[in-house]
Order: C-alpha cells, then sequence, then structure tokens
C-alpha cells in the first residue's frame, strides 16, 4: 500500500516526538514551489526543527517557513519565520503553465485561491482593456493576460517588493505586450476611463475602492469585486455595497454572479461577485 506524504511523516518522526503528540502534527501545509509553510501546535513547539526538517525531506523543499499568523496589514506581507533549510526562499511556483516568483517569507500566496486564478484563465477577455487593482505579484493578471487574449492590462500594486516580482513574472510568461505594471496607491494609480474589466482581488473593506474601480471603465464593464463576508450576509451585503457603490456615481448593475472562493474563517466565506455595470 503507498503511504500518504502525512502517513510517512508520522513515520519518520515517532523517533523524535513523543507518540501522545503524533496525532496533532499538522496534515495541511502550502507548498509554494520548493518551500514550504506549516503551522505548528503549541505543544510541538520545542521540536519544531525536527519536525520541519522531516516535512522538508518528505515533501522536496528546501525550506521550512512557521506561519506565525495571517497576513499583515495593506501590503499583504505574511507573518512567518525561517525554521529549517536555506534563508534563501525565493522560489518559482508553476501553477496552470503559470510562472509565479516569489520569496513566500516576503510574499502571500494562497493555494486556497487556486480555483480562482484558474478561472481567471477562462474568462473571455478578447481586446479587452483590463485594471487589475491590488495585483499583487500577477495572481489573477497573468493568467488573464496569457489565455484571455485582452489588449491591455493594467496591474496596480502598492507593495515594492510584490511590484519587484510583478514585472519579474510579466517577463518570465512572456506577457511584457500586454500587462503594464504600475506601482503605488489605487486610489492614485488606477487610470481612469479606460477598463471594459475591473479585478478587485481584494479582501479587507474592498468596497471602499469601488468608487475608484468604478471611475476606471469607460462605459459598461464588469467589476470582479471580492470581500470577506459573515455567511449570513452573503447573499445580501456584497452586493449592496456594489449597488450603493454604483448609484452613487450613475451606474445600474445590469448583472452579476456569485460565487464563494473558499472558506476565509469558522462562519466566513471569501466571496467575489462578477457584476456587469452601466452608465445610467
Amino acid at each position: 500500500m503507498i503511504k500518504t506524504p502525512h502517513e510517512l511523516i508520522r513515520e519518520k518522526l515517532q523517533y523524535y516526538v513523543p507518540s501522545s503528540l503524533l496525532y496533532i502534527l499538522p496534515n495541511k501545509w502550502e507548498k509554494i514551489g520548493n518551500v514550504l509553510i506549516i503551522k505548528i501546535p503549541p505543544a510541538l513547539e520545542r521540536y519544531r526543527r525536527e519536525i520541519a526538517g522531516v516535512y522538508a525531506s518528505v515533501l522536496k523543499c528546501k525550506s521550512v517557513l512557521e506561519d506565525l499568523g495571517g497576513i499583515k496589514g495593506e501590503k499583504r506581507e505574511p507573518n512567518v519565520r525561517l525554521i529549517y533549510g536555506n534563508s534563501n526562499t525565493e522560489t518559482i511556483h508553476v501553477e496552470n503553465g503559470i510562472r509565479y516568483k516569489l520569496d513566500p517569507s516576503k510574499i502571500m500566496f494562497s493555494s486556497g485561491n487556486m480555483e480562482e486564478r484558474i478561472r481567471m484563465a477562462t474568462i473571455k477577455a478578447k481586446d479587452e482593456v483590463v485594471v487589475d487593482m491590488f495585483a499583487g505579484i500577477g495572481y489573477f493578471s497573468l493568467p488573464l493576460a496569457v489565455y484571455g487574449s485582452p489588449k491591455k492590462v493594467y496591474a496596480i500594486e502598492i507593495n515594492p517588493v510584490a511590484y519587484k516580482y510583478l514585472r519579474e513574472n510579466i517577463t518570465l510568461n512572456n506577457v511584457n505586450a500586454i500587462v503594464e505594471p504600475l506601482l503605488g496607491d489605487n486610489k492614485k494609480a488606477t487610470p481612469k476611463g479606460v477598463a471594459d474589466r475591473v479585478i478587485m482581488g481584494y479582501l479587507h473593506e474592498t468596497h471602499n475602492y469601488l468608487p475608484v474601480a468604478l471611475e476606471s471603465l469607460k462605459g459598461s464593464g464588469v467589476i470582479h469585486y471580492h470581500e470577506i463576508c459573515p455567511n449570513e450576509l452573503l447573499k445580501t451585503r456584497p452586493l449592496q455595497m456594489v449597488r450603493n457603490a454604483t448609484e452613487n456615481l450613475g451606474f445600474r448593475i445590469i448583472d452579476f454572479k456569485r460565487r464563494i472562493v473558499k472558506s476565509y474563517a469558522p462562519g466566513v466565506s471569501h466571496i467575489v461577485l462578477d457584476v456587469k455595470v452601466g452608465r445610467i
């Protein structure tokens, strides 16, 4: 019988970790290129180097980062520390034929958003002008540019480190002729009156940026609006946020689709609305 990676890990760690604690070894992790991110329970902290070494060996990773809890600030910086392996944690992660170069100790990359990144590769954006607010390292810009045949993508990012990787990834995926990276705050750097489609891949108070997104449209267009929302409000609050912004700026909602991207926390989900809007 072929053993799962977690079974192999438990088997190897039985010599380092008390048997009474083996059951709480992490059975979920983020593998980004050849860098691993794991969250170690407090009861296992004293064994973290041995644990990290075995995980690295079984999962074939050069470095292991410990997840200390979430993402920090507007620049979306991961709260992690190196606990094993090579201190150079830069890597290239390949997903759906797209190559993402990044340093997971400095830049977030969520496997939970993989389906949404893949979905963006299926968007029919032929000859469209797209504005990608909160572009990061190109999470959504790159699959759309590679597979969607847009005329132009403006990719806006405020974090200088993420922007550096965004520029490298544009070249790495051969879309220099399509994607133009812009460094700066979305409220200042977003071009106005140019877009057929706007991507708002941000989760915290995204509604504050809806006026900027609407002003970037050249007429009718589509906004991909992301938000985290309590489950009991999923059918009302995100759409109401968009409706409030459209009514204030002379737009109307023509059509929309709702999609849950993933569970964000107990009772809370990451949701995206694909909203078609037009001027009144």
